[in-house]
């Protein structure tokens, strides 16, 4: 149901959250990096502390659970953070005057896949160059690097470009679509013997039924009554919950558990831009769903900064390198060659408002990288030091957001 229409004034302005999700993930990841190297014992101690080990039948979890702040971070609150993300991209691919509606899709998807392209295939040629971890296979942890960072690229994104310019939606789009597709290719790339894909009935069972009798659109003629029972959230939460198990049994990152009910979730009427701040005035069950995980959220990055970004500056190693390059040179590279071709071979166009400098400032941006890459950093590579020397390199990629700033200013300067 659309809500009263937002003043002009805030049209595609990006809410004042984005920046204090941010904010957070770095303050937590700041504590954990001086923690981490000052008293590091304690550290591990308590992000690693067994809160419960769960048992579970065989049935449910193969595998013994212990129940951590780290992996309750990880595996359970960051889903939330999906769904808050989720929600943008579907908007884009399906509500009126979405970004992604229609053949607008076509160069932001050359984008993505360009860009994961890239850091995998750079993955896989500097570690067969340097790589020296006797615990390393060919190719092993090359899903780490595939994703990046929407909360931080944004954060760089505004002082590059500004709050209203078309660029940083765009750079959005193509941060919030490649952290979702990393996510599930390093599902469906690890532990392949161990995926469980029955299980995945739960999720899509759980979609079809929160749509069938509580998300799909209304006849215009419909009472009050069946409007507001369609704006209650208490349906949406039970399917996600179930969703959640039903991807966690499957095998699958807990981070995407709610994600596929996102689909049945009742949208509003059209989307006004990625995370705009005008939607904070709507009242459809999607956008209050994301006002509910707001402020919520800021503790749960600050959270998850804490757990998951502890950087142990003194872990520098082959693997650190392989993952900045990756990051800071195969996903600009990848991104530029891809989408520019696929924009040369059918004739696509930019955005309006954008120019091609514009997009080489975007692939600079996209090669920085936390939240995903660090999500990926224990499934996909072996624990210990390895594990360590990449999430360095994953902070050094970091480097980008003031690299991209720099040049910007350079730019305007001259």
């Amino acid at each position: 149901m659309a809500g009263p229409s937002p003043p002009q004034d805030q049209m595609y302005r990006v809410s004042a959250f984005v920046p204090r999700f941010a904010r957070a993930l770095l303050a937590g990841a700041l504590v954990a990096t001086l923690w981490v190297n000052l008293a590091p014992a304690s550290y591990y101690d308590a992000v690693e502390w067994r809160i419960a080990d769960l048992a579970l039948p065989g049935w449910l979890a193969p595998f013994p659970v212990s129940l951590t702040p780290m992996n309750l971070l990880s595996e359970g609150l960051m889903a939330l953070f999906l769904v808050f993300v989720g929600k943008e991209l579907r908007e884009a691919l399906v509500v009126e005057q979405g970004a992604l509606v229609g053949g607008r899709a076509l160069l932001p998807l050359g984008l993505v896949l360009g860009g994961m392209t890239g850091t995998a295939g750079t993955w896989l040629i500097v570690s067969g160059l340097i790589e020296t971890a006797g615990e390393a296979g060919f190719g092993t942890g090359w899903q780490v690097p595939l994703g990046t960072d929407v909360a931080l690229c944004f954060l760089v994104g505004r002082r590059v470009f500004g709050p209203g310019h078309p660029a940083l939606h765009l750079l959005l789009l193509l941060a919030i679509a490649t952290d979702i597709l990393a996510l599930l290719v390093l599902g469906l790339t690890q532990h392949v013997a161990g995926l469980r894909p029955l299980w995945l009935v739960l999720p899509v069972l759980a979609t079809l039924l929160a749509w069938r009798f509580h998300g799909r659109a209304l006849p215009a003629g419909a009472a009050e009554r069946a409007r507001r029972a369609q704006r209650r959230l208490w349906p949406y939460l039970l399917a996600g919950a179930v969703s959640w198990i039903g991807v966690v049994a499957a095998g699958l990152p807990g981070a995407l558990g709610l994600l596929p009910v996102i689909l049945a979730i009742t949208p509003a009427d059209r989307s006004f831009g990625l995370f705009a701040e005008a939607e904070e005035l709507l009242h459809d069950p999607m956008n209050r769903l994301a006002h509910a995980l707001s402020w919520p959220l800021v503790g749960i990055l600050f959270l998850f900064g804490l757990t998951r970004g502890g950087v142990d500056l003194g872990a520098l190693a082959p693997t650190t390198l392989t993952t900045l390059a990756a990051l800071a040179i195969g996903r600009p590279l990848g991104m530029l060659a891809l989408g520019l071709g696929l924009a040369a071979a059918l004739d696509l166009r930019l955005p309006q408002g954008l120019s091609l400098r514009d997009l080489l400032t975007i692939a600079l941006i996209m090669g920085l990288g936390f939240t995903v890459p660090v999500l990926s950093l224990e499934t996909a590579l072996p624990g210990g030091a390895m594990q360590e020397a990449a999430r360095l390199g994953i902070a050094l990629s970091l480097l980008a957001g003031p690299l991209a700033i720099l040049v910007a200013r350079r730019r305007a300067g001259g």
